[in-house]
């Protein structure tokens, strides 16, 4: 039984180094692990029971900024944004959406059952904006109450606590083991049937982690409504 145990957790500390292989990787030569560092998912682990359960409200308020991520079919995904959750974290996502950073980069890593990780410009996981920021995560020293449920947006980064930069990942289930390791900073509000559609995209053969979809979910354009509030520029690490 302790055996049983003992791989159980192993199998889910394995999927939790999934994102953080493959975040906030930096094209300046940052603290990122290479491709070769990353392990896989096994298929043994399993999402929490609540996977299918709606959509969490924490943070809901019609004041808060909106994502729209147009796809390269015409399919969209609205994410809301929770300032008050992860401040400079919702400033330096809004930054680079206004700059358009995110339009024409692809979701290069899909995983069912778990996530649809994206944000990178060279499409390898290995690529930034060229700096990071702060992680807004409790274990981190920032007090971050949101849960990683379905549905919620997180950055991504390396084992580097604050290697965050541009590259997130949005929850296709619940995963409780990233709660309080990752910076969530928001979660979909419409269009978690273009999620299901991204994740379960048939994959590359030739990926050696698997993950990496055949056809690419090019992210044609995002844009942000703010509500006429003014965010200011994040606090960066160079």
């Amino acid at each position: 039984m302790k055996s049983k145990l003992k791989v159980s957790m192993l199998l889910v500390f394995i999927a939790a180094l999934v994102v953080a292989g493959g975040c906030g990787k930096r094209d300046d030569g940052g603290q990122a692990a290479s491709p070769s560092d990353t392990p896989a998912v096994s298929p043994s682990v399993s999402p929490s029971a609540s996977a299918s359960a709606s959509i969490p409200t924490t943070g809901s308020s019609d004041k808060n900024p909106l994502v729209t991520i147009e796809m390269d079919n015409g399919h969209t995904i609205q994410i809301e944004l929770y300032p008050e959750v992860a401040p400079n974290t919702v400033n330096n996502f809004i930054s680079l959406v206004k700059k358009g950073f995110y339009d024409g980069i692809i979701f290069h890593r899909v995983i069912p059952g778990f996530m649809i990780q994206g944000g990178d410009p060279q499409g390898t996981g290995m690529g930034g904006p060229g700096y990071a920021i702060k992680g807004e995560f409790t274990n981190n020293g920032f007090q971050n109450d949101l849960k990683h449920t379905r549905g919620v947006i997180s950055m991504a980064r390396s084992r580097s606590p604050d290697s965050a930069g541009s590259q997130f990942f949005i929850m296709h289930a619940d995963y409780p083991s990233l709660d309080s390791e990752y910076a969530a900073f928001g979660k979909v509000t419409e269009g978690m049937d273009t999620v299901d559609e991204i994740v379960n995209q048939k994959i590359d053969p030739n990926d050696p982690e698997q993950s990496r979809p055949e056809k690419p979910m090019v992210m044609k354009k995002v844009t942000v409504d703010t509500k006429g509030v003014e965010y200011k520029e994040p606090e960066i690490i160079k």
